[in-house]
């Protein structure tokens, strides 16, 4: 596969609504990932260039531009590189780009009474949701394979799932497996806190 990682930038799904698209904070474009992480776990490992190469089927120049970030890399060789080290292709993207900053600006939409705030990473997610009392919203269908944890700050839930309803006052919070169909219904005005987790060590 030749797809690199300069032409991904897949944003994440997000559940409840389709939001507008995202705004930069500024126009300039940061890095999106820092593979200097291979370095690291390169060094933990007490391996060479030479030895990573060798078990990856990667040649050393490949790997040495990697870990100095003068090149992208192909999903092809993350999922080699990331198999020496006891880990997915995915898992060692993520370590990559959670070394770098990536400011954003939050994005606002409504859903069905819900008004929610947003910023969305590779593997989270983030939603601030107000909702009046009555308020009930539903929008399984866009979630990719996700956990979800929803925790009330304010006022009182109810989220319905397949095997039963869970009512969630001030302060409680709640994690399920997201592609369950579920719905959220306000019962008294409510202020939520809700995050999609991308799920980890899928092959």
């Amino acid at each position: 596969m030749s797809q690199t990682l300069s032409t991904m930038g897949e944003a994440s799904d997000v559940a409840l609504a389709e939001p507008p698209a995202p705004a930069l904070a500024s126009s300039a474009t940061p890095p999106m990932y820092d593979f200097g992480v291979l370095r690291e776990l390169r060094k933990n490992a007490g391996l060479t260039l030479e030895a990573v190469g060798e078990r990856a089927g990667v040649s050393v120049a490949v790997i040495s531009k990697l870990e100095r970030n003068q090149s992208s890399a192909e999903l092809e060789t993350l999922y080699r590189l990331g198999r020496v080290f006891g880990m997915t292709g995915s898992d060692l993207l993520g370590l990559a780009e959670s070394r770098l900053a990536h400011k954003l600006v939050s994005r606002s939409y409504q859903s069905s009474g819900f008004k929610f705030r947003t910023v969305a990473y590779g593997n989270v997610a983030a939603f601030i949701a107000e909702a009046p009392a009555g308020a009930r919203v539903s929008k399984p269908e866009i979630h990719s394979d996700e956990y979800e944890l929803c925790w009330v700050l304010r006022g009182e839930i109810e989220l319905a799932l397949p095997h039963g309803i869970t009512v969630l006052a001030e302060g409680e919070a709640v994690q399920f497996d997201a592609v369950q169909p579920h719905t959220y219904h306000a019962l008294r005005d409510s202020r939520l806190l809700i995050l999609h987790l991308r799920k980890h060590n899928r092959f």
